[in-house]
């Protein structure tokens, strides 16, 4: 049967001074009160209704009852008998005790580790939260004092000690190995207080401000270089393709015109264009008649822009 989840509290572990009332409890003190007041009626004595608040009195230290997810330990004169629970037992009055109520659900504690110094001694804060759960309520109860208080500790010392064998880059990028060597190291001392980590999650790592700064410019640096290999990589890419087209252009002129009769018009586009063609590519191409109805073509459109009419 799974057992809820709950948070730390101060009511974990409650000593057997803290009465806890129960319907049980209170019919059993209730009954030998009225059936001692009856006879008192009937007879005109009062001591039947004291010795009835008496017996009600001693009785009710009798029942307890444990809820679902809770064990009783019970101690007689000082010495382990047993746990209880859960639902409603018995004990002897004035001879048996409880001594604790150990909870079993999983329970969750938080802890950290401040300005805590890594291998390369970079101070760092660290938050984690511990699941954990009690397997064995006898040495809960009776291994350790407080059970609750020790595992903290124990998590929090589990902790600097992996923090300080840890570099920093470590401790960014290998969070689920280091969760699962703290919860191993934390696993490892309270087994033997009846307790058992389910899991270790580290909530936040915080770094010094200027060391934040300082591995910012240095990504910043490493994005700006692999930018520019890139930019170089496409750069020879490129080269290769005019390699290619080159070749394509030599072997077949009427394509080179074509060509070239294409990157007039896309410069002839916009008005007001400016083109300059050396002289070379002219007589290579033979664009020499071809620039010269170009720019013709040009007049007319700057002709237009101006406000006169081109027929």
């Amino acid at each position: 049967m799974a057992l809820p989840i709950r948070s730390r509290t101060t009511d974990d572990l409650r000593p057997a001074s803290g009465p806890r009332l129960n319907v049980v409890a209170f019919f059993v003190l209730v009954l030998p009160i009225v059936a001692g007041a009856v006879a008192s009626a009937l007879q005109a004595t009062p001591i039947w209704i004291i010795a009835g608040a008496v017996i009600g009195v001693v009785m009710a230290q009798s029942p307890k009852i444990a809820r679902q997810w809770e064990r009783a330990i019970v101690l007689r004169l000082g010495r382990y008998v047993g746990q209880r629970g859960p639902g409603l037992f018995w004990i002897v009055p004035f001879f048996d005790a409880v001594s604790a109520w150990i909870d079993q659900r999983v329970i969750t504690t938080s802890f950290a580790a401040e300005q805590t110094l890594t291998s390369d001694t970079v101070p760092v804060n660290v938050d984690a939260v511990l699941f954990w759960l009690v397997y064995d309520p006898e040495k809960a109860a009776l291994e350790v004092q407080d059970y609750m208080q020790a595992v903290s500790w124990a998590a929090q010392t589990a902790l600097r000690d992996i923090i300080g064998r840890t570099s920093l880059t470590d401790l960014l990028r290998g969070r689920e190995r280091i969760e699962e060597e703290l919860q191993r190291l934390i696993d490892g001392r309270s087994n033997p207080w009846g307790v058992t980590v389910q899991s270790v999650e580290m909530r936040d790592v915080v770094i010094p401000d200027s060391l934040q700064d300082a591995m910012s410019r240095e990504a910043q640096a490493a994005r700006e270089k692999q930018a520019r290999v890139i930019l170089g990589q496409a750069e020879v890419e490129i080269a290769r393709s005019f390699e290619q087209a080159a070749q394509a252009y030599r072997d077949n002129p009427t394509a080179l015109h074509l060509r070239a009769m294409n990157m007039l018009y896309e410069g002839l586009k916009q008005k007001g264009a400016l083109m300059l063609v050396p002289s070379s590519a002219v007589e290579s191409m033979g664009m020499g008649g071809l620039l010269g109805a170009a720019a013709m073509l040009q007049q007319k459109l700057t002709a237009a822009g101006g406000g006169g009419e081109v027929k």
